[in-house]
């Protein structure tokens, strides 16, 4: 019988989001210039590429799928984002937000609208001007606002300093990422 107190196996947190996008290199300028991205590591590179039926198990990925390069990467406070560049057979754009699977991911900033000029500056295209936050996440200088990256990834900004209303009915109080420090 399983220990209800057992918490090995249990996630710790999200340690990364991986990202397939058309040229690693233009990515990195997008995520450098909207978010103040800063790569890590080159983990996978044009001289060493992976692929062949392994890499294709592995990753589960089409017969014939190369992965060119691999960036980690990280940004601010939080899990880094795993950056791929892949070519293969029957490639398609980034899934709508309305398709099964993982939609967007979010970014915490400080300031909304200096979030959103950043983003727009470094090529993204906002879906709409910063909003209030609805219902539960309501409160003052909470905002929210939908872009879209240059190949096609929808990217939430998000501001929630008064969380009082949604931490007063949450179990556990929900991940803000810390202040940033001067420097």
């Amino acid at each position: 019988m399983e220990d209800p107190d057992d918490r090995s196996g249990l996630p710790r947190g999200i340690d990364h989001v991986g990202v397939t996008v058309p040229d690693i290199d233009d990515a990195l300028r997008f995520l450098e210039r909207a978010f103040g991205a800063v790569p890590l590591y080159r983990n996978v590179t044009p001289d060493h590429p992976q692929k062949g039926p392994e890499t294709e198990k592995i990753l589960g990925l089409a017969a014939g799928t190369v992965v060119r390069e691999m960036c980690m990467v990280a940004l601010g406070n939080g899990p880094c984002i795993e950056l791929f560049e892949m070519h293969g057979p029957d490639q398609r754009s980034a899934v709508r937000p309305c398709d099964f699977g993982v939609q967007h991911f979010a970014v915490y900033v400080d300031d909304i609208e200096a979030g959103c000029r950043r983003f727009t500056e470094a090529g993204g295209t906002l879906l709409t001007e910063p909003q209030k936050q609805p219902s539960l996440e309501e409160g003052p200088g909470n905002f929210f606002c939908y872009g879209q990256t240059p190949w096609g990834m929808i990217v939430e900004l998000l501001a929630t300093p008064s969380r009082a209303r949604f931490d007063a009915v949450s179990p556990e109080k929900r991940y803000q990422p810390p202040p940033r420090h001067a420097g």
